[in-house]
């Protein structure tokens, strides 16, 4: 007999990739690995198909909330959204006002990330160190791509929606960045703060497409090539440290919509360098700290979850 589960848990573990997802260089798809549920998000994405929805419009909502594992789905999505619709304005405000302590944290929270995804490796040989570098390399010319302007136009919308989606749910590959990339993270953080209900709804339009048909792929590869796969997420969560390293050099910059100037090409430096082009404290002992609670933080997750998988 299947014990009954702990969706409190599930919605909590939901709330953690919802705040990952929030931030560009940070993946929700990397605290779905970690916390355990990982393949089984993705496989219950996955069985939303062309049988769920007959069974769906038949009104035969039982079979079709099992089909999908609903309970499950249900708890994660929502605990994402509590986490996106709480979070958004606190992570613009700490972005724009302590930087280094956000990205010295979320440093430590992806090397962390990168170790434990590692562990999944069951074997490794000459095919999943070269998926390993290629991950790596990926993400890092990802990183180094220089944001866009971009439309505002509805179908623009819906493509953003399902690109970024797709980059969520893969450890290492930041939606949020990804939007960053297509010139629409303020876009779209804008319009959760204000609940602009007209662009969410383009949004989680293409979100809902991209994810189902991208779900497919995913659960084909971790299946059929598991070790490469994760492999290839590992490399590409080490490849996504350039973008998160806490001191930058804005070589470039743009005004938005809003006429706000952001940065739109930055490089890494130093510290010491950092220290002199600012005339600011580089506060290396607070990022190195911050950091140490990131990679902790990560793996009391890991060891929570362990604890709670014994349990059920």
């Amino acid at each position: 007999m299947k014990q009954k589960r702990n969706y409190l848990l599930l919605i909590l573990r939901g709330c953690a990739m919802g705040a990952a997802d929030v931030v560009p260089g940070v993946s929700g798809g990397t605290i779905a690995f970690i916390t355990g549920i990982y393949e089984e998000l993705i496989n219950s994405i996955k069985n939303i198909d062309l049988q769920a929805l007959k069974l769906l419009f038949s009104f035969r909502f039982a079979d079709f909330w099992k089909k999908i594992n609903g309970n499950f789905l249900i708890s994660v999505v929502a605990g994402i959204a509590i986490s996106i619709f709480s979070l958004a304005r606190l992570m613009t405000w700490l972005l724009e006002n302590h930087p280094i302590y956000i990205w010295s944290f979320f440093f430590g929270l992806i090397i962390a990330s990168s170790v434990l995804v590692a562990k999944e490796i069951r074997q490794w040989n000459i095919l999943t160190v070269i998926a390993l570098a290629a991950g790596i390399c990926a993400a890092y010319i990802i990183t180094v791509m220089t944001p866009a302007e971009t439309p505002d136009s509805w179908w623009f919308i819906i493509l953003s929606g399902a690109i970024a989606i797709c980059a969520m749910i893969l450890p290492g590959i930041s939606g949020a960045f990804i939007l960053l990339l297509m010139g629409k993270y303020t876009y779209i953080l804008g319009a959760v703060s204000n609940l602009n209900i007209g662009v969410l709804l383009l949004f989680i339009i293409g979100a809902a497409a991209g994810i189902i048909s991208f779900s497919h792929l995913l659960s084909w590869l971790l299946k059929n090539y598991h070790n490469l796969t994760v492999s290839l997420l590992t490399g590409f969560m080490l490849g996504s440290l350039n973008k998160v390293w806490p001191w930058k050099e804005t070589l470039q910059t743009y005004t938005d919509s809003h006429g706000v100037e952001k940065a739109l090409l930055e490089s890494n430096v130093s510290p010491r360098h950092f220290s002199e082009l600012t005339q600011t404290n580089p506060l290396l002992g607070e990022a190195i700290l911050m950091c140490l609670l990131g990679f902790a933080l990560i793996y009391g997750i890991e060891m929570f979850a362990r604890k709670m998988q014994k349990k059920s």
